[in-house]
């Protein structure tokens, strides 16, 4: 997966400009290592974020590399940072797949290209909307729109991996009120460990539970549990049936453990999950969340199906 359209660029992890030259750069490298490092007050996630930067501009080589990539097509013939919608893969295997509907990410990619021609402005030409050094100046609003669709199109090409007795929709609508939108539900999970609603997010910095809800300083306000927990209220409502599970899963290093669970809201077991981790946690279940028979599992499946609108 390519960088976060909200992380930094390792010249801004560095603290340098792009044009800074050698010996500077390797001064503000030595400074930022420094002060990143867990035993000086720093933490392993800005130590690590350190390492990378030097790794990607610490050497000429690699600094011409990295900014051919930047500014979109790179020494490979293609971009560094691939914002673009992924290309379909051709499978290796034969396993049976989950079924899956709607365009994952789809929403949100629409969003973001017609508010990021309005920020550009009429007139202007546009030939690249994913270029990587457009996308980092954008403003944040932006940049986490398209950040959310990367992380929508992440979890839906590991989904297919449950297996043929899950069945998945993607980018659901929904009529749920509240001041977070849209109002879209990510994904729907359905199989023999429970129904869960599972929304994608990246906020571009790391969140925890607290007293049911999720916290942390890039949600600026949000509250992502109770607006997930009324996109899923909504869909239930509408094909009289009850989520079991309600899931947000964030990139693996904005979460400090695999599997967190936050309590419950109205049934269903409330769990923040690591990107890497939301397969094997859908397969075994969430502890305390209830499991369906295989009948309940086909019913429930129906009525989805009579109701389900995609955004």
């Amino acid at each position: 997966m390519p960088d976060s359209p909200l992380s930094d660029s390792p010249y801004e992890v560095l603290g340098v400009s792009i044009d800074a030259d050698e010996a500077t750069l390797r001064v503000a490298y030595r400074r930022a290592l420094r002060q990143a490092h867990p035993d000086t007050g720093g933490s392993p996630a800005a130590f690590h974020a350190v390492q990378r930067a030097w790794v990607l501009i610490g050497t000429p080589e690699a600094r011409a590399a990295f900014d051919r990539g930047r500014g979109g097509a790179s020494g490979d013939g293609g971009s560094r940072e691939a914002w673009a919608p992924p290309a379909p893969r051709a499978r290796r295997d034969s396993r049976p797949l989950a079924r899956s509907h709607g365009h994952p990410g789809g929403f949100s990619r629409e969003r973001y290209l017609t508010l990021i021609r309005e920020w550009v402005g009429r007139g202007v030409s546009l030939d690249d909307p994913y270029d990587p050094a457009l996308v980092r100046s954008a403003p944040r609003d932006l940049r986490h729109i398209l950040a959310d669709a990367l992380a929508e199109e992440a979890t839906a090409r590991a989904l297919p991996n449950l297996g043929i007795a899950y069945t998945i929709w993607h980018d659901l609508a929904t009529d749920a009120a509240g001041p977070s939108a849209p109002p879209k539900l990510d994904h729907l999970v359905l199989g023999p460990t429970g129904l869960f609603a599972v929304q994608s997010e990246d906020w571009g910095g790391p969140v925890a539970f607290k007293r049911g809800e999720l916290i942390g300083e890039a949600l600026e306000g949000e509250r992502p549990v109770r607006a997930l927990a009324a996109r899923a209220k909504a869909i239930g409502r509408a094909a009289r049936v009850k989520p079991t599970a309600l899931v947000v899963v964030v990139p693996d290093e904005h979460a400090a453990e695999p599997l967190q669970l936050g309590g419950s809201v109205r049934g269903a077991t409330v769990a923040l999950v690591r990107r890497s981790r939301l397969v094997s946690a859908i397969r075994e279940g969430l502890p305390g969340s209830a499991h369906l028979g295989g009948t309940e599992v086909m019913e429930v499946r129906s009525r989805l199906q009579a109701v389900v609108r995609f955004a």
